[in-house]
């Protein structure tokens, strides 16, 4: 079973959340930024934007612990355009200064009162508006229930605004593919415990009779916690979605398709076999490992996916030999991070040299430390190792780990903007298990000059 897209020669592109572009409005939208970004990406010979999550943001404003895996974060509807459209006035949205980085809830305290007034002049009897409401019904309605419900604002509003971003997006995502650039996407494995999707599904998931988790998601001790990761989300019943021939996860995955053109599953891994901790514990010591659904799910999906890239988060699973038979059956490919490369020896799984072409190599993702904050930490050992490995092209350690992954016989490559930036750790867009600072940090638009241009061209 090949579900992957076939790759005529070796791709590349720039991984970049969209609330780090810069903006009048202190955080990235869907709006002219977005779109001389992906002018950007066209003029330096760039494939790929790897976006990241669109979906609301949740605690320690991460993508990951949303709402809804549904829904698009409303924060990054472009307020100029809602201008354009007649639903503000210049005015109205008047001029506010904004820190560098992200300050979601002073963003919140401006943007969602004029969300409000351009959700009140939104003619609903209109016939895309009908349709989009009709099309999305298996997630919009309960998305919207649960919304008014939490925060009583009427149902409304979070149709229309729901709207408004899925439009303003569409669009973006037109001009990014005529302009020779795809964007891949990302599916969360797992759903936060308070969700829309949670509360308008819990047969899917494994909960008592009391409507709580009686198993929940997280990973076992290892060398780097001694009690393990008890992140808390609810474990899927899939014995249920087995027999509803996995029609939520089906639901998910089609919705994703329509949005991305190539789309990351994170946690790949829980595919083929997944940790399990009983609710009531404190920490991950408790857990136990179970098989997961495998082939059986993709087998089932298969025909959905026939024209969407699948990229396999495998990170953590690398080595398990369930997890490397799932992806020799899928044929998905794998991620291969090279701030893992230098831990060990010259065996290290992650070293170009031991890995082949089916894999999509990165110098680090949205949950590592920038290239330069990573090699400044690194041990002197270390370090030798880097220097022993790594052809020593520039003077500069990140310009040579970016040019060892473009040396590699990877059939994709992706480079965080941080690391063309080269920046140091204040820079980093998030930080695993540190709760707050995350998801905060945004380029300047004074960034972008003819150096990094010419720079990002010629890798």
């Amino acid at each position: 079973m090949q579900l992957r897209a076939k790759f005529e020669n070796r791709k590349r592109g720039i991984l970049l959340p969209l609330s780090s572009l810069p903006s009048n409005y202190g955080i990235g939208t869907l709006g002219i930024e977005a779109y001389n970004f992906i002018d950007l990406l066209r003029e330096t010979g760039q494939n790929f934007w790897q976006i990241l999550p669109l979906c609301p943001v949740g605690r320690g404003n991460s993508p990951y612990a949303s709402i809804s895996c549904f829904a698009g974060e409303i924060l990054y509807i472009d307020l100029d355009m809602l201008v354009d459209d007649g639903l503000l006035t210049k005015s109205e949205i008047g001029c506010y200064s904004f820190s560098k980085n992200i300050d979601y809830k002073r963003v919140r305290e401006f943007k969602i009162p004029l969300l409000k007034l351009a959700s009140s002049r939104f003619n609903k009897d209109n016939e895309d508006f009908e349709n989009f409401c009709r099309e999305n019904d298996y997630w919009l309605q309960s998305f919207a229930s649960f919304c008014s419900l939490k925060n009583e604002i009427s149902e409304d509003f979070h149709k229309i605004t729901q709207y408004l971003f899925f439009k303003q997006y569409k669009k973006l995502h037109a001009y990014a593919n005529q302009n020779g650039i795809k964007i891949i996407g990302d599916i969360p494995f797992y759903v936060d415990l308070e969700s829309a999707d949670v509360w308008a599904n819990p047969e899917i998931f494994e909960f008592g009779e009391d409507l709580k988790p009686t198993l929940v998601a997280g990973v076992p001790p290892d060398f780097f916690s001694s009690t393990g990761q008890l992140w808390g989300n609810p474990v899927y019943n899939w014995e249920y979605l087995k027999q509803n021939n996995y029609d939520w996860w089906q639901k998910r995955l089609i919705h994703n398709a329509k949005l991305y053109d190539a789309i990351r599953i994170d946690h790949f891994r829980a595919f083929a076999n997944y940790y399990c901790i009983p609710a009531n514990s404190s920490d991950a010591t408790k857990g136990f490992w179970r098989k997961g659904v495998g082939e059986d799910f993709f087998n089932q999906v298969k025909e959905k996916l026939s024209n969407t890239m699948i990229i396999a988060e495998d990170l953590g699973g690398e080595e398990d030999p369930l997890v490397i038979e799932l992806l020799n059956k899928t044929g998905f490919p794998n991620m291969k991070v090279l701030q893992f490369a230098f831990s060990s020896d010259e065996s290290n799984i992650f070293l170009p040299r031991n890995f082949g072409k089916n894999c999509v190599c990165y110098t680090g993702t949205h949950d590592n430390d920038t290239t330069l904050g990573w090699y400044e930490k690194l041990s002197v050992d270390q370090k030798d190792l880097f220097k022993k490995l790594v052809p020593q092209k520039y003077n500069s350690p990140v310009l040579n780990l970016i040019s060892f992954a473009m040396d590699s016989k990877a059939e994709i490559v992706i480079i965080p903007f941080t690391d063309y930036l080269e920046l140091n750790s204040d820079c980093r867009i998030n930080t695993p298990s540190v709760p707050e600072g995350n998801w905060e940090w945004r380029f300047e638009r004074q960034q972008i000059t003819e150096n990094l241009k010419e720079k990002i061209k010629n890798f």
